[in-house]
């Protein structure tokens, strides 16, 4: 997945980290530190060198309860460090929620609009579809000053994911390319600690959506709640820390106060792998009950995927029922494909699935043929190669239509660590025509 800033363009299959720099003198934390613009260049300079990709400039504080800013104002405190840091090379977001701030921004180099409102001001999205910056749609109730009213949701994470659904899918209308959107659930805002914490461990949901995700926690009164951080500033290293299990979640830009911890915590960032489960022998199943007994054994596979060592599942696929493939005498099977992280290397999680299998009746007769288990590995992440035993990306995935659906269920547009996009293949042209079975 690419993320197109203007002249940047951003893998974000890796943590792309984003430097916070609050011009500001009422920031919840920092407010104050960075006034003058030498201090600001200064401390952006130090963030790129500890491995900020991005610089975040703003000149208004969005914690609650927060006076509104005048976009004069605004403006007087960021154009200059602005402008000065596009001088230096490096890639500059504006922070902002004012179309005349932004607008000023890109016409100084800005790379990216990060908008706390969402691009709900139609000026705002003339501006961004004017331009080619990138753009950070997040989501809020109200604005900083009454947002804290708000945080009244029946599902927090249903109804965040399908607002910034909707968001998104305008601002495409609008003539805003999908490539130039990331999404950010707005931790903190409208939503109470516990509100934010259940966003943030089911973060998995957004990735589902196809865009890029922020991770934007730092030093938030969550934090704040959940590890009894009282001060804001003695919150970096939990902050980090939330910024790894976000990540391993499907986040890939990380916004932070502090570049150089939260670096060094997303050094323990597991690789993703996708596996790919089916099964079409049901070893105990009353007649007609076939297709719950073969979902019973996927999910005792998937209970004992839960028990390896180093590896956590992230999300899996609904189930899907698919024509035989290769080997056509034989029952339909049940699918799924399994998100995890995993710390195990491909061979050794290889003979852990082995053992799996084999634990669950499987018997190796006829090729292709008839399996109450069976567990591939479809992708690793950073693992491209060929030996006798194991070949990764696995070399059929693009053309098991049991396979491609349930994996763009879970991560739409995946390219493989090859740099095969998983639908490059027409439907039409992929064997085991498969059918959603349940959500």
């Amino acid at each position: 997945m690419k993320w197109t800033c203007a002249s940047y363009e951003f893998d974000a299959k890796m943590p792309i980290l984003m430097g916070i720099l609050n011009v500001t003198p009422d920031s919840f934390s920092d407010g104050g530190h960075y006034a003058s613009v030498e201090a600001a260049v200064a401390h952006a300079e130090q963030m790129a060198a500890e491995g900020a990709a991005i610089i975040d400039v703003g000149g208004e504080s969005t914690r609650s309860g927060a006076d509104p800013v005048d976009p004069a104002e605004e403006w007087r405190r960021i154009g200059d460090v602005v402008q000065a840091l596009v001088e230096r090379g490096l890639c500059v977001s504006v922070d902002t929620r004012h179309a005349e701030v932004a607008a000023k921004a890109v016409e100084a180099g800005a790379a990216i609009i990060n908008d706390v409102s969402g691009f709900c001001d139609p000026a705002m999205v003339e501006v961004a579809r004017a331009s080619d910056v990138g753009c950070v749609v997040m989501h809020m109730k109200g604005d900083p000053a009454t947002m804290q009213q708000h945080a009244e949701y029946d599902d927090v994470v249903a109804e965040v994911r399908d607002y910034l659904t909707g968001r998104c899918a305008e601002l495409e209308a609008a003539g805003i390319a999908h490539e130039r959107l990331c999404i950010d659930p707005g931790p903190g805002f409208a939503k109470t600690p516990q509100q934010t914490t259940e966003l943030m461990r089911n973060l998995h949901e957004l990735a589902r959506l196809g865009y890029p995700v922020m991770c934007a926690v730092s030093r938030k009164g969550f934090i704040g709640r959940a590890y009894g951080i009282d001060d804001p500033l003695e919150r970096d290293e939990a902050s980090a820390a939330e910024a790894l299990l976000a990540c391993e979640l499907g986040a890939s830009v990380v916004r932070t106060h502090n570049v150089a911890a939260t670096a060094k915590a997303l050094e323990g960032l597991r690789p993703y792998v996708l596996l790919g489960l089916g099964s079409n022998v049901a070893l105990v199943a009353e007649p007609g009950e076939e297709t719950e007994a073969k979902i019973a054994q996927l999910n005792l596979a998937i209970a004992q995927l839960c028990t390896l060592p180093d590896s956590q599942i992230v999300d899996i696929a609904p189930f899907y029922g698919s024509e035989p493939a290769y080997y056509d005498d034989q029952d339909e099977f049940v699918n799924t494909v399994v998100l995890m992280r995993s710390g195990l290397p491909p061979r050794e999680l290889l003979g852990c699935l082995h053992a799996i299998e084999n634990g669950l009746g499987r018997i190796r007769e006829v090729e292709n043929g008839p399996r109450t288990l069976d567990i591939d590995i479809l992708d690793y992440q950073l693992y491209a190669f060929a030996t006798d035993d194991l070949v990764l990306p696995h070399p059929r995935v693009t053309e098991r239509d049991f396979v491609v659906k349930p994996l763009l269920d879970l991560l739409p547009g995946h390219v493989l660590a090859d740099g095969t996009p998983v639908g490059q293949v027409p439907e039409a042209e992929r064997v085991g025509r498969a059918w959603k079975l349940q959500g």
